[in-house]
């Protein structure tokens, strides 16, 4: 059975964008969508024993949400299959439980009640830092909500992070038939060691030459194995988040890697990820490599 494309709805204008987006995104794939609402009520079901206040009210008004929410999926694309969940449990807990068991995790840039001035809501950082499956982040603009660059744009980093996240992006490239950028950004340190043999006279050619290659290992599978997907490659001098940020405003979607250590419950995101998820004008998918 496939595993389905999960959502978090809390009303909110950002998670009806990302409805719409993952039902766009569940039909490429041929994936069903299941939307859950994290809904604290159930858990003081009882502690005000005869009294009802807040409880039906808050129940009715969850079972609403999600109905709503499955109604707009079946508006948007009546062929993909919806199911709903209601989680009594903290939105954070909720999704990366429901992560265990999903294609990936679709949430908004900002849940219902956070400051307007957030660029990213805590639970989507949360999300993207912590879930073992991928986490896509939908923020943007409507050129980019709708998948009108036609182009897919991949953070190449180290080989040893970047593989799942490379097959996450051929995927998404074929599936969309759009051009997969891959970038790699690379850096001429200035105290760099000039007496280095490989460095004698043209430090920079050789940064620029390993970034090539190292590019050209992160890309190497998913070529072979998608050798329909036109590929761009492209190797920029300057910070990655930078770099990569820049490019979004050309992309439907950027995908980066990030790191899983087993038994570490903090946020596990680098500058990269962490940059693209507040500030990126696309949405941005998180892929987990496992350590």
């Amino acid at each position: 059975m496939e595993l389905p494309l999960v959502v978090g709805v809390d009303g909110s204008e950002s998670s009806l964008h990302a409805t719409d987006w993952a039902v766009d995104e569940a039909a490429r794939h041929g994936l069903p969508i299941r939307l859950v609402h994290a809904c604290l009520w159930e858990r003081y079901e009882g502690v005000q024993q005869g009294s009802d206040a807040g409880r039906p009210s808050d129940q009715a008004a969850a079972e609403a949400l999600v109905a709503s929410a499955a109604e707009r999926v079946r508006q948007r694309d009546p062929s993909v299959k919806v199911s709903t969940e209601i989680v009594p449990e903290d939105a954070t807990t909720a999704l990366l439980q429901e992560g265990r068991n999903a294609a990936g995790l679709v949430t908004g840039s900002r849940g219902r009640g956070e400051l307007a001035g957030l660029l990213l809501g805590s639970v989507g950082l949360a999300v993207a830092a912590r879930a073992h499956c991928p986490v896509i982040v939908v923020r943007g603009d409507k050129a980019a909500l709708e998948a009108t660059h036609e182009r897919v744009l991949l953070g190449a980093g180290d080989p040893a992070v970047s593989g799942e996240a490379a097959r996450f992006a051929f995927r998404e490239a074929q599936a969309r038939g759009s051009t997969l950028d891959v970038v790699r950004a690379w850096r001429c340190p200035a105290h760099e060691n000039v007496d280095h043999p490989s460095l004698a006279g043209e430090p920079e050619r050789y940064h620029e030459e390993r970034a090539s290659a190292l590019l050209d290992a992160v890309v190497h599978d998913g070529v072979a194995d998608h050798p329909g997907v036109r590929v761009r490659r492209t190797t920029v001098e300057g910070p990655a988040r930078k770099v990569l940020l820049q490019r979004s405003a050309a992309a439907d979607l950027v995908v980066v890697g990030a790191r899983r250590r087993h038994g570490h419950f903090g946020l596990q995101l680098g500058r990269v990820g962490h940059t693209l998820l507040h500030h990126a004008d696309c949405p941005v998918a998180v892929v987990p490599q496992q350590a």
